[in-house]
């Protein structure tokens, strides 16, 4: 008989078992890991060197990071959020260092530095690590839980689930009486093809990104009805080989994650690639420039972009190559601030960013208590991490909810727990 069983090898699952050990030394924890190995996301988070949270202290403004979770993780935030993580990790000897763009890194550069710590850390407190343990029931008996793997069974007082995207133990939830969101992707990039960004993959500059209202899922927008913006953000957008990512448009997948399922990852976005001018602003700068300057309109860039983006862009609006500035027409620089300002182009499609997959979807907060993570439905059941309906953009983010809701639901059990003894 188990006090706590904790239902996946996650951020979420270790730091709740970590927290519930430190603190009932005397109790038996166990963690059901379904894999060969645990912390696997947390191997591959930021290319390897894991981005463990985000320098944002204000939990208001922290939780405006969360399409999915925003009001609900207001009250944890003011509990447990970013800070408390870095002390967490401090007093284990890991440091971690701020990046310009807000995110934390260990200073090691090393997700295996997170990794290490918290195996240590479970080896120390006597945490027991159960591989190759997928779950394939779970039951409620009069004084306990029940939880079967594919090998063995296990009794526990308590259980926290944090196995995050898997649809299994969502099917399982629900059979216990909990309701699941419909799962849909999240931080995904957009495949584009098109000439204007073909040859100029790696290439990446400020922009600001509109998605165009889709009156049929396919992505007919030409109409004037259909030219209106239904998301918009603005930040670093990367040309790849593919089509665009970077955070601009990642924001978008994870904002618009259930509207871009709804057209079927087939729309038009509208990239304004000089967010500081509207195109109106920027002809009148071109009428100026064509007054007093000599050289062809393709070697004279005359706004702050990408040298190639600005040849790909001057070209097509049908500006030849030998056109100088005073050659070029009026109709042609309203045609280059058009492209500059109000470019149209087609997604049809969607990639994984990295290995960083992410889920919209899960057990409705509705049915969760957010001061402890306990169900509302079913007793003595806990949730961590993104098996709840909660996702966040990039940018450590995703691995801040895991550390809030896994404290948060380790010191539920433990204030109960305590109580019993």
């Amino acid at each position: 008989m188990y006090d706590v069983l904790i239902v996946g090898g996650g951020a979420a699952g270790f730091y709740a078992a970590l927290h519930v050990a430190e603190h009932l030394p005397k109790n038996k924890v166990a963690i059901l890991e379904r894999g060969n190995e645990v912390l696997s996301k947390v191997k591959v988070s930021g290319g390897g060197r894991c981005n463990v949270t985000h320098a944002e202290f204000d939990p208001k403004e922290l939780s405006k990071n969360y399409p999915r979770g925003e009001k609900e993780l207001l009250g944890p935030f003011h509990t447990y959020a970013s800070g408390d993580t870095i002390t967490f990790f401090e007093e284990r000897g890991i440091a971690l260092k701020i990046e310009e763009d807000g995110r934390m890194f260990p200073v090691t550069d090393s997700s295996q530095t997170i990794i290490d710590c918290f195996l240590s850390e479970a080896k120390r407190l006597g945490v027991a690590i159960n591989y190759k343990s997928p779950v394939v029931g779970i039951t409620a008996e009069k004084e306990h839980w029940l939880v079967k793997t594919k090998n063995a069974s296990f009794k526990s007082k308590k259980i926290i689930m944090a196995t995050g995207s898997n649809p299994k133990v969502w099917d399982l939830l629900g059979n216990l009486g909990h309701t699941i969101i419909t799962p849909v992707p999240s931080l995904f990039t957009f495949n584009i093809q098109d000439k204007r960004i073909a040859d100029i993959p790696g290439l990446s500059t400020a922009a600001e990104v509109h998605v165009l209202e889709s009156s049929t899922g396919k992505g007919n927008l030409y109409g004037k009805k259909n030219r209106e913006a239904v998301l918009t953000s603005e930040g670093p957008l990367l040309i790849t080989h593919w089509g665009m990512s970077g955070p601009a448009i990642l924001k978008l997948s994870a904002w618009g994650a259930r509207i871009l399922k709804n057209y079927n990852y087939n729309f038009k976005i509208q990239v304004n690639w000089v967010p500081e001018y509207h195109k109106e602003g920027l002809l009148g700068l071109f009428m100026e420039v064509k007054k007093v300057e000599r050289k062809t309109v393709l070697r004279t860039k005359v706004v702050d972009i990408p040298k190639r983006l600005w040849v790909n862009l001057v070209r097509a609006s049908g500006i030849a190559d030998s056109d100088t500035w005073p050659d070029v027409s009026k109709i042609q620089l309203q045609n280059l601030a058009e492209q500059l300002t109000n470019g149209i182009y087609q997604v049809t499609g969607k990639s994984t960013f990295k290995e960083e997959f992410v889920t919209a979807g899960g057990i409705d907060l509705k049915e969760i208590n957010f001061k402890t993570y306990e169900s509302k439905v079913i007793p003595n059941l806990y949730f961590a991490g993104e098996i709840m309906n909660i996702d966040a953009i990039t940018g450590g983010f995703n691995f801040q909810n895991a550390w809030t809701s896994g404290y948060m639901a380790a010191q539920g059990i433990i204030a109960e727990l305590a109580n019993d003894e």
